[in-house]
């Protein structure tokens, strides 16, 4: 790739900007009391998909941007500093290059105009299962052909927005493992219109975080014969083309957070007055700010690189996975240096710091925990032994 200029272009710029004025229309108190009732926040998500970000990377043709990942990244950046949640859409975005990768034309013309105009909702990805975590490989839901359907079994666990989506992205095993020659075969992805499906229950969890997240268990599901994403028993592969995506979306919503965090205790640090000087003057508030600004500053770069390779069609899976445990860490550390300057002010509800920081909190875990990160980088960058 010949340009990996890290400077932004004025479209991008303006886009940061218009996308930073419609967050100001959902102030901190918005976001504060669906938080306490555990609500979506579906006035906003409707603004946001009305103004057509939520579909910057439909192309043209099917009525949305036609944008990169690196607008995308941008867009749900903008949210989280402006002090929302981008964790409420920012599914819709990385579960959309499964189906603009692999999907078949019949998919894609029926459901993205849909998706583009924001008469079709896609949020929920049905991925993680209670007995298999991060091991995608021994997934136990079935999908078994009968026909013209398939007949699905099984639970999923923590699967975000079900009851606020009309669609699920869903991956299943479509073949028992004991007869397969490849762990990463036997298993498909489905696109599952779910509105009044039989057979599927869902179970809200309450968490520590606002995420609208589910516990789902399918009893006999029957869906189409033609929800199937691609090839039967390929689905593994899919799943994984579409986690850089996911690993630069996520990162970019920490950075969001992170700056967010930033910019509350710089502003808080030079009004508060403590021994007749501004608090920011002295060191222990002032350094733990300025080494999180750096920190978030380096993982900016990283997912920045990340996003340009992405769109540039060359491998990524390396800066995409660093991109994330950066960012993420980078956000904890500026919410860490937040709350600290605040004091017992960075705990209470009304400054927003504290709901912020659980909100930031779930991506050092989520959608795969920072230690896996760093057993990918130490394994498939550095060429170390596999440590699990």
């Amino acid at each position: 790739m010949a340009d990996m200029s890290f400077a932004l272009t004025d479209e991008q710029k303006a886009l940061k900007a218009a996308v930073y004025e419609l967050c100001k229309q959902y102030p901190p108190q918005y976001w504060r009391d669906l938080d306490t009732r555990r609500e979506y926040p579906d006035a906003f998500v409707t603004e946001l998909t009305k103004a057509g970000y939520l579909a910057v990377l439909i192309p043209h043709e099917y009525g949305g941007a036609g944008l990169g990942i690196m607008e995308a990244a941008l867009i749900l950046e903008e949210i989280n500093r402006s002090g929302g949640n981008a964790g409420a859409c920012h599914a819709q975005m990385y579960i959309m290059g499964t189906v603009l990768r692999h999907g078949s034309d019949a998919q894609k013309r029926q459901y993205l105009p849909k998706l583009a105009t924001g008469e079709l909702r896609l949020q929920a990805f049905g991925v993680t299962e209670p007995n298999a975590g991060s091991d995608t490989t021994k997934l136990q839901t079935t999908a078994v052909r009968r026909g013209d359907r398939y007949v699905v079994n099984g639970q999923k666990m923590f699967i975000s927005r079900v009851l606020q989506s009309d669609l699920m992205l869903l991956l299943a095993r479509t073949t028992p493992v004991d007869q397969l020659k490849r762990k990463t075969d036997g298993l498909s992805v489905f696109l599952v219109d779910i509105r009044s499906l039989k057979g599927l229950e869902v179970r809200p969890l309450r968490m520590m975080m606002n995420h609208s997240t589910n516990a789902l268990f399918f009893d006999n599901m029957e869906i189409p014969a033609d929800s199937l994403v691609g090839q039967e028993g390929k689905g593994f592969s899919y799943i994984l083309d579409g986690m850089n995506a996911e690993r630069i979306l996520v990162a970019s919503d920490s950075l969001g957070d992170a700056r967010w965090f930033i910019e509350k205790a710089v502003a808080y640090a030079s009004q508060r007055v403590i021994f007749g000087k501004p608090i920011g003057a002295n060191q222990g508030v002032q350094f733990p700010i300025a080494r999180a600004h750096m920190a978030v500053e380096a993982a900016d770069l990283m997912r920045t690189k990340a996003a340009r390779l992405f769109d540039a069609s060359i491998p990524c899976g390396a800066e995409a996975n660093m991109a994330k445990y950066l960012a993420s860490e980078a956000a904890l550390q500026a919410g860490d240096a937040c709350i600290d300057c605040h004091g017992g002010y960075g705990f209470a509800e009304e400054y927003d710091i504290e709901r912020k920081f659980r909100e930031s909190r779930l991506y050092r875990a989520a959608p795969i925990n920072n230690n896996l990160i760093m057993a990918f980088v130490g394994e498939h960058v550095l060429g170390m032994p596999r440590s699990y």
